[in-house]
């Protein structure tokens, strides 16, 4: 079996020296994606959906995207919360971080801001974000329910998590799962839908559902987009006394 070690170091190793951001480049699952708004700055981007496009960003607003690549959907978020609010990316390649940068700086986008860090250990305080983004990334980790934890975590009470990844209907092979390359490749690491939406659940997110999705046969990879809810701590009940 595979390690984590080794998918992590496979994961980093591919996207190193790639131009644009998140993953599924080269295979039919996912296709490319260009930002009009963007393109000619970053190039086009690599993903498997359009979170942001069922994120109902407000003005003021803090985004957060987990593994944020080369920066398009933080860029892209950064519009859509206006100057007084905040879009922050994490990614563990640091030639993903400093492109970002650069892309932020080259736009003129001052409330963008990019971070290097794992997103299961995610460098963010508790319940700092309104919403927690992500486009084709989540498939590559070896332990996907930490990533939606600290999602949690990073949460405000009411926050909203928007993902797009790579999914499955049933079982992939186990020489697919073994296979370094795949995972890179955003096909080993995705998982049956339904585990999927049970890893969201179980983190403690509530109305959890899937909000689009491409088709996909049984035993095949196919993209979905998946929208979650953080719900509001429940006031505690004062303690009731037996009357004297």
């Amino acid at each position: 079996m595979i390690r984590g070690d080794e998918i992590r170091q496979a994961v980093r190793d591919h996207y190193a020296g790639r131009s644009a951001a998140g993953c599924c480049g080269g295979t039919d699952c996912c296709g490319e994606r260009a930002e009009e708004d963007l393109e000619g700055f970053i190039g086009p981007q690599l993903g498997c959906g359009s979170p942001l496009a069922h994120a109902a960003l407000q003005s003021g607003e803090t985004v957060v995207d987990l593994g944020s690549g080369a920066g398009g959907d933080v860029l892209r978020a950064a519009q859509g919360v206006g100057p007084t609010g905040r879009a922050i990316g994490v990614d563990m390649t640091p030639e993903m971080v400093w492109k970002a940068r650069e892309n932020a700086r080259r736009l003129g986008v001052p409330q963008a801001e990019f971070r290097l860090g794992e997103i299961e250990h995610l460098p963010l305080p508790d319940a700092s974000a309104d919403v927690v983004i992500s486009n084709c990334v989540i498939n590559l980790l070896p332990d996907k329910s930490a990533a939606f934890r600290e999602a949690f975590r990073a949460l405000r009470p009411g926050g909203r998590l928007v993902v797009s990844d790579m999914v499955t209907r049933g079982p992939l092979p186990h020489s697919i799962r073994i296979d370094p390359a795949a995972w890179a490749a955003c096909i080993a690491g995705a998982v049956d839908l339904d585990d999927y939406l049970a890893m969201i659940r179980a983190a403690g997110f509530e109305r959890v559902e899937t909000v689009t999705s491409t088709p996909g046969a049984p035993g095949q990879v196919f993209s979905a987009t998946v929208r979650a809810i953080k719900p509001h701590s429940r006031r505690r009940e004062a303690p009731s006394y037996p009357p004297r």
